[in-house]
């Protein structure tokens, strides 16, 4: 059984006051969550949440790590110092990363792999944008994204991580994916697994990531491949987030 997985993605939102309000709202309400919660703020808000998190069963991630272990990087953030203020979760390959940053395949699987040599549990995001899944390319992009993370860190590496599928075109629009569309790629990404070791797919977590709020949760999380979920809006709002949290149950 694949205990569930909500993760709260703050994005570029939030203020020390705000992050106080929302994590102790979180806090009271954690025993509501049957599987595993994470909340992913700024960077520059890691440590002080982290500190508030430390007694809960909630779960500290990052947004975005480096690929380079050290050295004469201005801006980053190694993975070793993300484990080091208390994480140990890290998001890598957010579509918004890939679209507005232009990551690459390659850049994700190495920061995939980065993540993982620190001892952070990588969520690895894979999807499609509108134009690819018009053009139902959408197998097409999601299998050549997790191959690079494959051929760069194995299949061994995906017992230790997360995979969440965030269609790109249900990103902070209000769209999402129906259960059935998110359902079939999901699917899609097990079987992809599950052709290099049919074990570590069978108890790789998924996570759909694309508008998810409490009122659509259940019914998305309901389906036999979906895990939980990547909430991006929805998880700056205590009530809803932890409405979402109990769907996973």
């Amino acid at each position: 059984m694949r205990r569930p997985v909500v993760a709260g993605n703050w994005k570029m939102h939030g203020t020390r006051a705000e992050n106080a309000r929302l994590v102790e709202a979180l806090i009271e309400a954690s025993d509501k969550a049957s599987g595993e919660v994470v909340v992913c703020p700024p960077h520059v808000y890691l440590w002080e949440v982290g500190r508030q998190l430390k007694d809960s069963s909630i779960g500290l991630g990052a947004q975005n790590v480096c690929a380079e272990a050290q050295g004469a990087f201005t801006g980053e953030v190694s993975a070793a110092m993300l484990k080091d203020v208390g994480c140990s979760y890290a998001i890598v390959g957010h579509s918004e990363r890939r679209q507005i940053y232009r990551e690459d395949d390659a850049l994700v699987a190495r920061k995939f792999r980065a993540a993982q040599a620190a001892g952070l549990v990588p969520i690895l995001c894979v999807g499609e944008t509108l134009e690819e899944r018009e053009r139902s390319v959408t197998e097409d992009v999601v299998g050549r994204q997790l191959d690079a993370v494959l051929d760069v860190a194995g299949v061994a590496a995906f017992a230790k991580a997360i995979v969440a599928y965030e269609p790109v075109w249900a990103i902070g629009t209000g769209k999402n994916a129906t259960p059935e569309q998110a359902q079939a790629v999901h699917a899609f990404v097990r079987a992809r697994i599950s052709a290099r070791d049919a074990t570590i797919a069978g108890g790789l977590r998924l996570l759909y990531g694309g508008s998810v709020k409490a009122a659509n949760a259940a019914e998305l999380f309901g389906q036999p491949d979906v895990d939980g979920g990547l909430v991006g809006g929805a998880s700056l709002k205590a009530d809803e987030f932890v409405r979402i949290c109990a769907a996973a149950a």
